[in-house]
């Protein structure tokens, strides 16, 4: 039997294909431009960045261009995400751990609980916390001073954060999704850097089916390589990348098994809609959370889903999408 090492986490192959340069990240160019200007303007009066906000949806690059403004700062990254700080404790012990300039990430911002965001306001705002100490009558609140940080927050969800944290982010940034053009080239870059042979043809049609998201681009990649391996010699042509995506589900359209499901099911036990999404979510067995930030945005964004004030409906593109005549709809006086 056959040794099996350096095996290959998520983790080591987004390492290897992660841009670490504002010049290097492909897409969101008016971002890129402005995070320049604000990067070089503070170098130049050696300050901290101020505070930024990273939000859109999942897999866009928002934790990348963290480790890029942290890499263009000079400054080290402490990372950690809105669940796991639970108390205001957990937050001052990584606020009085920085160092002058020291960058903190917090992904998921959205869910921090509401005593320790209110602990963030005086931390962003004055670079001051305070803190309780004892319990009771002899109970007493010291007060203390933070060196100067930079906050960058991260959220799918930005309508769920406060007006007061909002407000408190100097630099807003929203990540769009990202059209085929650019995402081929994020294709042939990764494929480049890990020494995959690929035409092309074969990196636009994995661009296409990728929903606009260059981490489902990339986890792509990583899977038609394994069917090129095995089926077509390593090299990755439009035939081999075709036949890998058919047998994972992934359309032409770049719409998933799950995506097809929850069309198909709102067309089908529905009557096209309108439909809760909870009720989809027990429909479809999924979680009523992912419907509405992984799939939702991607489905309502092509056309395929909209949404209205008594819930979701499937649109004419749905049902010409999935081959199914859509019923006819009679207006009434009454």
């Amino acid at each position: 039997m056959k040794d099996i090492r350096n095996i290959e986490t998520d983790l080591d192959f987004e390492n290897k294909i992660r841009p670490q340069e504002l010049k290097t990240f492909s897409g969101q160019d008016k971002i890129v431009d402005n995070l320049t200007v604000f990067i070089q303007a503070a170098l130049m009066r050696g300050e901290s960045l101020d505070h930024v906000l990273l939000h859109g949806p999942p897999g866009l690059g928002k934790t990348t261009l963290a480790n890029i403004i942290c890499n263009e700062m000079g400054a080290t990254l402490k990372m950690t995400s809105g669940p796991v700080l639970d108390k205001p404790g957990d937050l001052a012990g990584l606020l009085t751990n920085l160092n002058a300039g020291d960058v903190l990430f917090i992904d998921e911002i959205h869910r921090l609980s509401p005593i320790v965001e209110e602990y963030l306001y005086s931390a962003m705002e004055d670079y001051k916390i305070d803190i309780m100490l004892d319990k009771g009558p002899s109970a007493r609140s010291i007060q203390i001073e933070l060196n100067p940080f930079t906050l960058i927050g991260a959220t799918t969800r930005s309508g769920l954060l406060t007006s007061p944290l909002r407000a408190r982010f100097g630099i807003q940034c929203h990540l769009e999704y990202y059209d085929s053009r650019v995402l081929s080239g994020i294709v042939r870059r990764s494929a480049g850097i890990l020494n995959i042979p690929i035409d092309d043809q074969a990196a636009r049609e994995v661009a296409l089916r990728s929903r606009g998201t260059p981490r489902i681009a990339n986890a792509l990649l990583r899977r038609v390589r394994d069917f090129a391996m095995v089926k077509g010699g390593g090299h990755i042509d439009l035939e081999i990348t075709r036949y890998a995506l058919n047998a994972l589900n992934i359309d032409a359209r770049g719409l998933d098994r799950m995506d097809n499901k929850i069309l198909t099911t709102i067309i089908d036990k529905f009557g096209g809609g309108p439909v809760g999404l909870g009720t989809i979510a027990t429909a479809v067995s999924e979680d009523t959370g992912t419907i509405e930030e992984v799939y939702e945005p991607f489905l309502i964004k092509e056309g395929f889903l909209k949404r209205t004030p008594r819930g979701r409906e499937a649109t004419e593109l749905a049902y010409a999408h999935l081959g199914i005549i859509p019923p006819t709809r009679q207006d009434t006086l009454f």
